[in-house]
This record gives structure tokens, sequence and C-alpha cells, in this order.
């Protein structure tokens, strides 16, 4: 029973953490867009995890997505967020609804994951004239080969967006993560505690 209680809980962490400081991105940047795709049915799981469609980010890593956002206009394109923060029970229903030979596309609840630290974001290209996203070498949560950032499939011109998107967060002090294309984290991501916090809990949202 013991141990049945500890996997229902975060695991225990010591340390010197920064403070939380979670900021909605698109108050920094409303031109920033979202897809929230947790908050609707159109994910790998087919229901909604949160109630609110916001993304949430420490402020330093908000900032730098900005900053990639900003450096990204003059390409033709913006940044398109799909996950930012994310509740430590949300990573507990994705550890435990995905099968084990799919498990490297989702953290382990009993390490925490990036996302829990408000230092991971899931993000794709916006053209900024059409408003439309552009189309990469995977769909989002696809869980296949083609999700890989060194995936060499695809077109020409598919590969060269998702490297774009690549150059301009590592740019800003993110890395993207081995296996989606789309997943990136910011370089401080283990100087912040995993967060338990629901978006109802957060800071009230601002009109964009």
């Amino acid at each position: 029973m013991a141990f049945l209680l500890l996997w229902l809980q975060p695991p225990q962490e010591s340390g010197d953490f920064l403070p939380t400081d979670l900021v909605e991105v698109v108050t920094l940047d409303a031109s920033v867009k979202l897809d929230i795709r947790y908050a609707s049915t159109n994910n790998f799981l087919g229901r909604p995890f949160y109630q609110q469609a916001r993304a949430f980010l420490q402020r330093p890593a908000a900032e730098a997505l900005v900053r990639a956002h900003k450096r990204l206009e003059k390409d033709g394109h913006g940044i398109l967020v799909h996950d930012g923060y994310r509740p430590w029970s949300v990573t507990k229903a994705f550890w435990d609804a995905t099968p084990a030979n799919k498990k490297d596309f989702v953290a382990d609840p009993a390490k925490g994951s990036r996302h829990n630290r408000g230092c991971a974001a899931d993000i794709t290209l916006y053209d900024r004239r059409t408003g439309r996203v552009v189309e990469m070498t995977s769909g989002y949560d696809e869980m296949t080969e083609r999700a890989y950032p060194d995936y060499q499939g695809g077109t020409a011109e598919q590969r060269r967006l998702r490297d774009l998107l690549r150059a301009a967060m590592e740019a800003e002090g993110y890395m993207v993560f081995e296996y989606e294309w789309w997943h990136f984290d910011y370089k401080d991501w283990r100087r912040y505690r995993i967060g338990t916090l629901n978006f109802e809990a957060l800071p009230p949202a601002r009109p964009r």
C-alpha cells in the first residue's frame, strides 16, 4: 500500500530550486497561436485532459519562446503552441495509457517531466501570411519514426520547416527532444520543481 501511495504522487524532490513563475505565453505576445490539443478530443488518447485551452511556461522559458517566435518572422512564420506546462497528474495518465513499446514518447511519472516543470513546449510553425499551420514530417503526437527530429523521409520542404523551427528554438536556449521534432526543453529545466497545479489554480486569463 505504501508503494501504491507513493506512485500516486509526484516523486519527492530536494535541492535549491528556483521559485515557480508560470506565465501565460500569449500575454507576452498575442501573435503566438494556440492549439491546445489536450483541452480537446483531438489528441492521441481522444479525450480532454485540461478544462482550459491555455499554455504556460516558466517566465524565462516563455520569454525565450517569444524571442524564437520573433526570430522566425523574417522567414514569414510564427510559432503555434500545442502544450506547455503540464500538471503531473496528466503525465501519469499519459504513461498509464501508453503501450510499453511506445513509452519513449511519454515521460515517466516516477521521474516527472520537463512539461511538469514548466520548461517544455510542444510547438509547430504557422504561416504568418495565411495563418495556416505548416505541414511537417509527421503529425503532432505521432508515435512513429517520422516524429524523430533527424528523420530523413517526408518532403524536402517538410524537413526544411522542421529544421527552421529547431534552429530558432536552439538559438534561444532550447533543445529538441530526441524522439519528437515538436518537443523542446528549455536549458534550465532542472532548476524548477515538478508542478501539480491545474490551470484553474493559475492566474486568470487576460484578454488577448
